[in-house]
């Protein structure tokens, strides 16, 4: 029905890239959020198929939360860039 691994090497390959696109991508703020947007969905992925596999609820209430958690982030986030172009008129 469900294979484990492959949703595994999924997750893993999208947190390790939304972990080297922070790292590697220091300068400008909007790429960094859309790293760390990706690693966040990656751990939504692992909830959600960890919930499917042992048939419980708790991933799935777990992965809402941290969509609730990235979506105040993301909005924090796109708020300090609107001021910071304001203040300088440049993102990076």
């Amino acid at each position: 029905m469900l294979n484990f691994a492959i949703f595994l090497f999924v997750f893993v390959t999208l947190f390790v890239m939304g972990t080297v696109g922070t790292f590697l991508n220091r300068r400008n703020f909007v790429t960094i959020l859309l790293s760390l947007e990706v690693m966040l969905l990656s751990v939504n992925l692992i909830f959600l198929t960890g919930s499917v596999a042992l048939d419980d609820l708790n991933g799935q209430l777990l992965a809402l939360l941290v969509m609730t958690a990235a979506l105040s982030e993301t909005a924090l986030g796109l708020a300090l860039c609107v001021l910071h172009y304001r203040m300088r008129a440049t993102l990076d």
